[in-house]
């Protein structure tokens, strides 16, 4: 029987101006972004925060997961390539052999470095604005799911990522690479990480209408009295989020090919050894953050 599975070459370049290239990956990267910025910008004018506060937010948050991602990738997944092109590391251009200079977009991003440079420039961010850190983390997590959904749309728009040869009915063919049916992994992960946000959204509605409740319960006099987590525990989104994406991202790396050579011998491979952490850290804000921290 005859398998109708999807080939799939999309053309990476959306147009090109100027001799600059538009291409879907970077352009879903900044609509995820964008969509982060919305839910985010939302959440503080729900928990009544100044837009002073809100405004440089999206600088912070912007330029922590750009560097992060580049870095991440660069560093744990091509290091041998960018130790001896550090200027290719930085800048958005390829250096050819001629000497010439090729714009390319950054086109090697990272979701472990994007997540380690977020959780930096949050950090930093708390300290200048004077609010709690994981009040902050809080209202991002809500919003990340949708992020990392884009992020995996972009993925699957450059044809990377691949999942291994498969003969299920929805198998993907990337013709760019080969001829092989494939576990679409990144479609997977797109649809996992929707289904997380819209489970984020519908959370922080329920917990939004009981915050509301409580205020009009006391009239509104303890309206800015209330944490800005409540009814959740400050760390509660945060933890929810590292959890669940990387405890997903751990199994789905086994449907997936590995990224880059010296992955081959390994039992597990890097994305699934750096999700490890990130599970655990999610874990302890769920449920043992609150419980150290209950006098405070």
């Amino acid at each position: 029987m005859t398998q109708l599975y999807i080939h799939w070459n999309p053309d990476p370049e959306l147009f090109s101006i100027g001799g600059i290239s538009i291409r879907y990956y970077g352009l879903l990267w900044v609509i995820g972004i964008a969509l982060g910025y919305l839910v985010v910008r939302q959440q503080y004018r729900d928990k009544r925060l100044g837009d002073d506060k809100f405004e440089p937010l999206f600088f912070y948050c912007f330029l922590g997961i750009l560097i992060g991602a580049r870095l991440g990738h660069c560093i744990f997944y091509d290091w041998g390539y960018y130790k001896d092109h550090f200027l290719e590391m930085i800048l958005p251009f390829k250096i050819l052999p001629t000497g010439d200079w090729k714009f390319t977009g950054y086109a090697g991003l990272a979701s472990h470095g994007g997540t380690l440079g977020l959780m930096i420039s949050l950090w930093l961010y708390s300290r200048k604005y004077k609010i709690h850190y994981l009040d902050i983390v809080d209202m991002i997590a809500v919003a990340t799911p949708i992020c990392a959904c884009c992020i995996r749309l972009a993925n699957l728009m450059n044809s990377e990522i691949i999942g291994r040869p498969t003969d299920v009915p929805w198998a993907f063919v990337f013709e760019r690479v080969d001829e092989l049916p494939r576990h679409p992994g990144q479609l997977y992960e797109a649809l996992a990480y929707l289904l997380f946000f819209i489970g984020m959204i519908v959370l922080y509605r329920i917990g939004l209408k009981k915050r509301r409740e409580a205020e009009n319960a006391h009239k509104g006099k303890i309206g800015n009295e209330l944490p800005l987590a409540y009814p959740y525990h400050r760390g509660f989104f945060f933890g929810l989020c590292l959890a669940e994406i990387f405890i997903f991202r751990f199994f789905i790396e086994f449907l997936k090919e590995n990224q880059v050579g010296f992955e081959e011998g390994m039992t597990f491979n890097m994305g699934q050894w750096l999700s490890v952490p990130f599970v655990i850290i999610g874990i302890y804000f769920m449920f043992f953050y609150k419980r150290a921290n209950s006098n405070k």
